[in-house]
């Protein structure tokens, strides 16, 4: 089984509704799982302050930004890494100009290095993640 097989693989179980899988072939084995999300509520009281003069609202960066170019996604969960090993440095920065295919960061799910490529040509604007950082299936790493 090549590396496209079983990066096929990982994403077809990702998207769907398996926790686990095992493949056997000769005597590879492949097992694959993913732990449920849970969502726990969580109580919070919020006091409102008492306001004399009429407050003039802050300008605050939210995680809603308005994106404008493409962004490379991580087709699977697990630990993003930007540079191919430890001191390394990065496989991209912002200004550096990818094309359709390059490596642009790995993605450890299970033991197993995944290499993530640029979808399309262009140049790294901004990166979303940082290198060590748990990404979620779909996350935006990068803006081209």
């Amino acid at each position: 089984m090549d590396i496209q097989n079983i990066k096929e693989l990982i994403k077809a179980v990702s998207e769907s509704d398996l926790t686990s899988f095992q493949y056997r072939e000769g005597n590879i084995e492949i097992l694959l799982g993913k732990e449920d999300e849970k969502i726990e509520p969580k109580q919070v009281a919020v006091e409102a302050p008492i306001v004399k003069e009429p407050e003039v609202p802050e300008v605050q960066e939210t995680e809603d930004r308005v994106t404008t170019g493409n962004e490379i996604k991580t087709p699977l969960v697990g630990t993003v890494y930007l540079a191919p090993s430890e001191g390394a440095a990065p496989f991209v920065k912002v200004g550096d100009r990818v094309k359709k295919g390059q490596v642009v960061a790995i993605v450890e799910a299970m033991k197993l290095m995944n290499e993530i490529e640029s979808d399309f040509d262009g140049v790294v604007k901004e990166v979303l993640v940082e290198n060590g950082q748990m990404v979620e299936y779909g996350q935006p790493l990068f803006l081209v």
